[in-house]
């Protein structure tokens, strides 16, 4: 009988294993709440009846014991260090050009990968398996000592009490950040109402109080959960990088944050940085940043520490902001492409020295998740420039008047009938022609940084379309004098000089055309880097797929997006009929590079202060000898111009093998002469 029941507590352990996994790691169960729950019941009831088979790594030890009388102190085999910081991008790639100068200095030519991470807003832990099996846990506490929490360790449901590897390393240390999450302080909250004890006022504290708890049965009633990010002490695991700790983490059934990923090249990073963090209302946790690791270990080594911090790693942090208010409504708006919105209005409340009104609730899945409703008390959150959004909802307080919200079936403009992404949660009007659509279009068309129409304001657009003068960009060029004056608040003199601003945007030229239509992935830079290479819309839309992935910081995901855009009826439409009322579809001269010169064919990047140039006139004049203009150093670049207080690029350029001139050496290379050496 015992043999028997040895036989099926080691399959029912192995199994609850593997949904935990399942459930924790990978989050995508494969069975139900109540199917998991008979699997637990069924093994604590035989180890009951067989307690010589209890061992400490089974799934029903994750709360046992009493309480303790204090925790003990645990010193770190390898130093817990705290990282340096910084809440700018550009500080970021000077740090990271210096990190590239120090290993060059060391000797080490590689080029040097990236590893961006997302920054938990938890408590940093150490967790020791021997064999494979959690023997001690301990707080970051000085980075020297901790303190012991094994106990509470033991509670944390997606840290596995056994590595999940066939031959585990005889020892290793996991470090991570222990947190929890917003859906669960929400239920939290509600219990602890319930029971007329004080609410928690953040994740952050009441992690941060849990783990140090003496009872394990306290800290087991607060869902708290992990993440691992990196090793301390091991022996014998033959791992080399960053990005082979995350997969073997995963292999391990150990939990990694999502969202990172390892970069070549640290301006890549930073630009996948930026926008991840318009993804972060999507995350059921706190995020305070990013970690920005090299990504190998023996170049780590190489970079060595300070006595505080590692000068391989840096903490890249946008300022939070958090306020607390009341949701007065939910409304939707409809963007330019047509995507439907939901947008919160607010109770007044200040937010980073601004009264805030309005926030994003991002897509109805978002909405449903966060179960958020018209007169809930909400948390607002403004993380760096992102607009604020609702981070969750304070349900404690909730009275019973709050209202659900019912996703529209019809845009709320046209009418038409509102369709879901296939593949996402978005829902879209799926009409082109639907007056919020263009109102949309048309206010981004004539913004600054696109055609720049002084005068064409948020209001006078409205009008233009709900009297149906303007369906489209072309339609801003027909318009007269006289079609303006009726208009509310547009006297004549108003009039023609909004007709003069809009004839003045014909010229503006194709960089601007490109950013203002709003082409998915086509900002300002690839707008002015298109343009440069190809001059005209015609040789543009001439262009294969395989064209346009081969020019220099175009890669295929907006090669394809482009031509998709430009070879369909809708954007054939919008060309062709800009082209008919003038507008400038090239690059104005001296923008594209020359078709003849010294330069032609040759990539050239300046850096630094010139003395005869400013930035732009440099850059002009390199495309007036007909070579292309780059803001960033790479092994394509044929020249690197660097006048004073150089930088980062220089050294990268250096690196590279790049050649690098002086102001003198570039009005040689201007002049079509060699530069001296």
């Amino acid at each position: 009988m015992s043999a028997g029941a040895a036989k099926r507590i080691a399959a029912l352990r192995d199994s609850i294993r593997h949904h935990d996994r399942r459930y924790h790691v990978e989050a995508a169960p494969e069975i139900t709440d109540l199917e998991y729950d008979r699997l637990v019941d069924e093994l604590r009831d035989l180890e009951e009846r067989h307690p010589e088979l209890v061992t400490p790594d089974s799934p029903t030890q994750r709360v046992g014991g009493e309480a303790l009388d204090g925790l003990a102190p645990v010193r770190h085999p390898v130093p817990m260090l705290s990282i340096d910081n910084t809440y700018s991008a550009d500080d970021l790639v000077a740090w990271a050009g210096k990190v590239e100068a120090l290993l060059a200095a060391a000797g080490d030519p590689r080029p040097v990968a990236w590893v961006l991470e997302l920054k938990i807003d938890g408590v940093a832990v150490s967790l020791t398996y021997d064999d494979g099996v959690l023997a001690l846990a301990a707080t970051r506490g000085n980075g020297t000592v901790g303190d012991d929490i094994t106990h509470n360790a033991r509670t944390i449901r997606d840290l596995p009490l056994r590595l999940d590897l066939a031959a585990p390393p005889p020892r290793i240390e996991v470090r991570g950040e222990v947190y929890m999450a917003n859906s669960d302080l929400v239920r939290l909250n509600e219990t602890q109402t319930r029971d007329g004890k004080p609410p928690y006022a953040n994740t952050r504290n009441v992690t941060a109080g849990s783990i140090r708890l003496l009872d394990p049965r306290e800290c087991a009633a607060r869902p708290l959960r992990f993440f691992c990010h990196g090793i301390g002490e091991s022996a014998g695991l033959g791992i080399a990088s960053q990005a082979e700790l995350q997969t073997w983490a995963r292999g391990a059934g150990l939990a990694v944050a999502p969202g990172g990923g390892r970069f070549t090249s640290i301006g890549a990073l930073v630009e996948h940085g930026n926008a991840l963090i318009e993804e972060l209302h999507a995350l059921d946790f706190e995020v305070d940043g990013f970690v920005v690791k090299v990504d190998d270990f023996s170049q780590q080594r190489e970079a060595g520490t300070t006595s505080k911090t590692p000068r391989w790693a840096i903490a890249w942090k946008f300022e939070k902001f958090e306020a607390t208010t009341k949701l007065a409504g939910i409304r939707v708006q409809v963007g330019r492409g047509g995507t439907v919105t939901p947008v919160a209005d607010l109770e007044p409340v200040e937010l980073a020295g601004t009264i805030v009104r309005r926030a994003s609730l991002h897509n109805a899945d978002e909405v449903a998740r966060k179960d958020i409703r018209t007169g809930d008390i909400v948390v607002v959150e403004k993380a760096g420039k992102v607009i604020p959004h609702v981070v969750r909802v304070e349900k404690h307080k909730r009275t019973g008047a709050e209202i659900p919200w019912t996703p529209p079936t019809a845009c709320p403009e046209c009418g038409s009938g509102i369709v879901k992404d296939p593949e996402g949660v978005f829902l879209r009007c799926p009409l082109v022609a639907c007056p919020a659509r263009v109102r949309e279009r048309l206010r981004f068309f004539a913004s600054r940084g696109a055609m720049d129409i002084e005068g064409l304001g948020d209001k006078l657009v409205e009008q233009l379309v709900a009297t149906g003068i303007v369906r489209d960009y072309p339609d801003l060029y027909r318009l007269s004098v006289g079609d303006l004056v009726p208009l509310e608040r547009m006297g004549e003199k108003s009039a023609e000089n909004l007709v003069k601003a809009i004839a003045e945007s014909r010229t503006r030229g194709l960089a601007r055309v490109l950013n203002g239509l709003g082409i998915r992935h086509v900002g300002p830079r690839v707008a002015t880097i298109l343009a440069d290479r190809f001059g005209s819309i015609a040789r543009l839309a001439a262009a294969t797929v395989d064209d346009l992935s081969a020019v220099d910081e175009i890669g295929p995901v907006i090669a394809a997006t482009v031509h998709e855009w430009l070879a369909s009826d809708d954007g054939r439409g919008v060309i062709d009929g800009l082209a008919g009322v003038g507008v400038l579809l090239e690059a104005p001269q001296g923008t594209a590079p020359a078709a003849d010169g010294p330069l032609v064919g040759k990539t050239l990047v300046v850096t630094g202060t010139l003395d005869r140039y400013s930035r732009d006139a440099a850059e002009a004049a390199i495309r007036a000898a007909g070579g292309r203009a780059s803001a960033s150093v790479s092994k394509k670049t044929d020249w690197l111009v660097a006048g004073r207080e150089a930088g980062s690029k220089l050294e990268k350029a250096r690196k590279l093998g790049v050649k690098v001139v002086d102001e003198v050496g570039f009005a040689s290379l201007l002049a079509g002469e060699t530069p001296a050496e």
